[in-house]
């Protein structure tokens, strides 16, 4: 699948989620719950993926994680917050950029109406 059709899973999993849960929740649990959906649909979907910092050639493990990564190709940022601010924008580019990925997907499930907090963002390579 193409990034951009994965995109499409993930964001109806995302409204499922969000119309049965609701707002208002931990991002734990949204994360939980995507990850779950996702891997029933037969995605490989891993969680908390530790995004190590390559700097003048050196490793450093500082303790980034993805969220989400979704078929290694699309980078989903689960936020249960009351509105995103520019850092979480600038965060999930970085990571976009880190991983080397074309595609993210950052998720503010706690909106009224979740196609309000579903934000792509793409990595120019």
């Amino acid at each position: 699948m193409t990034e951009n059709e994965l995109s499409h899973q993930i964001i109806g999993c995302s409204i499922e989620i969000h119309k049965t849960l609701g707002p208002g929740l931990l991002e734990s649990v949204y994360e939980a719950a995507l990850a779950y959906d996702l891997k029933q649909l037969g995605f490989d979907v891993k969680t908390q993926v530790a995004m190590p910092l390559i700097y003048k050639e050196v490793r450093q493990d500082v303790g980034y994680r993805l969220d989400i990564m979704v078929e290694n190709k699309v980078i989903v940022e689960v936020k249960s917050i009351e509105t995103l601010a520019p850092v979480h924008f600038a965060q999930t580019l970085t990571y976009l950029k880190l991983a080397d990925k074309k595609l993210a997907l950052l998720i503010n499930f706690n909106t009224k109406i979740l196609k309000e907090g579903i934000h792509r963002m793409v990595n120019k390579l």
